[in-house]
């Protein structure tokens, strides 16, 4: 757009040191290069905003695209679980007459048998014993590791950690 080349701001410059004089330029030159520097931070503010609403309008566009492939995938699988279940529904009801017969014969079977019809045990979790598992560490491990062997309120523990003075006797 401009054509400005080195030749062209030295002559811009001496013209300016006439015109302003040696004594103002400087400020001149300090009060324009604030401005040039608050314009370039105003177009780069421009800039990143409109970044900003082309990419929420992108962002956007692939949310709706996401949406309607879950709404797809739902119906789908909504759809097969339909007909599988109207084709269940089907076949219970034609096979209604037969299940009466066998479900005589599974009231006489225990109630919980496997396919041999032997019963199955209910499961028994095994009997732990936490002070026998406590008391096999050795001593001398607890005492390296830190562990506590003896219960002690809150109270005990800060009066035994409590730095001597202040009325405690060493």
């Amino acid at each position: 757009m401009f054509d400005i080349g080195v030749t062209k701001l030295m002559i811009v410059g001496g013209i300016a040191l006439i015109v302003i004089g040696p004594e103002r330029l400087p400020r001149v030159a300090r009060m324009v290069g604030t401005l040039v520097g608050r314009a370039q931070r105003y177009v780069a503010d421009v800039k990143a905003e409109v970044n900003r609403s082309i990419e929420l309008e992108e962002l956007q566009k692939m949310k709706s695209q996401f949406e309607t492939a879950a709404r797809d995938v739902h119906d789908s699988v909504n759809r097969g679980v339909d007909e599988a279940r109207t084709n269940i529904e089907q076949s219970l009801s034609v096979e209604g007459e037969s299940a009466s017969a066998t479900s005589a014969a599974a009231a006489a079977a225990p109630a919980y048998a496997d396919w041999t019809g032997t019963p199955v045990p209910t499961y028994k979790p095994p009997r732990k014993n936490w002070r026998l598992k406590r008391g096999a560490v050795p001593t001398w491990y607890k005492r390296r590791e830190g562990v506590r062997t003896h219960a002690q309120s809150g109270a005990a523990r800060v009066a035994r950690f409590r730095p001597p003075g202040r009325g405690r006797p060493l």
